[in-house]
């Protein structure tokens, strides 16, 4: 028996068609897209629905379940820390220096490898699919849903800001005020690729932050983001004149840390059975823990 899931187009989306709904939006691959229009599996309003049609607010689209049949990555052996899981999403703890996912010319030894090992050894198919990132350096909490409609139902809770991402950054300097906003647009940086930088031109970026103890010469703050640009709190903290410790992108190497002291400490969201909120946490690893151990407080 067929299985369908329905989806209510919200204002946001309206004026797509359902094909740059199903791409964009739920992340259908060309090839999904194919196999769905095969087993005439998408109906709008209760009615079959053309690709080229475009969506209006309040439409009904119902689009029928296909069963994943690649995990996406390579499944690889490692060892992945698993914080929560239901039957909708798992959180994994990332330990700094590891990839979330293939990128570049990175294919092997990411989170995302080794989580597809790990659900193939409890007889899981599904694609490993990551609700948001970290940077290589960064550790702590990634959220990664099972299904594409969870996935659809997070990424929605992102936007809205049900979903929220707290950090613990190891800053240079005292910071002053102690608590406080930085709203500073970041788009790419003219010269640099791999960087971005603050600039009119950039998209609008929100970071709040509170200092959660200060030492001689350093601070320890917790970071909420409003938004989610690339390198955002490094790229604002450094804006701000107070570098991460250890970044050496945004800021200069140290002999404490060979990374940025970025750790990514706990996610929120609502439960996708129970709309109940759930939070999850991981601990400061072994190398920031010890670098704090190391400072004298102010």
């Amino acid at each position: 028996m067929k299985s369908f899931q329905t989806y209510k187009i919200s204002p946001d989306h309206a004026g797509m068609t359902v094909e740059t709904y199903l791409r964009q939006i739920l992340h259908y691959s060309g090839r999904k897209i194919q196999k769905a229009t095969r087993q005439k599996g998408f109906f709008l309003n209760s009615k079959p629905a053309f690709l080229a049609r475009k969506l209006k607010e309040n439409d009904t689209l119902r689009l029928l379940v296909l069963e994943d049949t690649s995990y996406g990555v390579t499944p690889e052996p490692g060892t992945v820390e698993i914080l929560y899981e239901d039957e909708y999403l798992l959180v994994l703890n990332k330990p700094p220096y590891q990839l979330v996912h293939p990128a570049g010319q990175t294919a092997s030894g990411t989170l995302a490898n080794h989580l597809a090992y790990h659900l193939a050894g409890q007889g899981v198919m599904t694609t490993v699919r990551a609700i948001h990132r970290l940077d290589r350096e960064t550790s702590g909490c990634v959220i990664f849903a099972k299904d594409a409609r969870s996935q659809f139902l997070l990424e929605e809770q992102l936007k809205s800001r049900l979903l929220t991402r707290t950090y613990q950054a190891l800053v240079q300097g005292l910071v002053s005020p102690p608590a406080g906003t930085i709203e500073a647009p970041i788009g790419a940086h003219p010269s640099l690729p791999n960087r971005r930088t603050v600039t009119s031109a950039g998209d609008r970026a929100v970071t709040h932050y509170r200092t959660i103890c200060c030492f001689s010469d350093a601070t320890l703050l917790e970071l909420t983001l409003e938004t989610g640009r690339t390198h955002q709190i490094r790229v604002h903290l450094a804006h701000l004149g107070f570098p991460i410790t250890g970044d050496r992108m945004y800021g200069i190497r140290s002999p404490l840390l060979p990374r940025q002291a970025l750790h990514a400490v706990s996610v929120k969201f609502h439960h996708l059975g129970n709309n109940k909120p759930v939070t999850v946490s991981a601990p400061l690893p072994p190398d920031i823990t010890r670098l704090l151990s190391s400072l004298e407080n102010c």
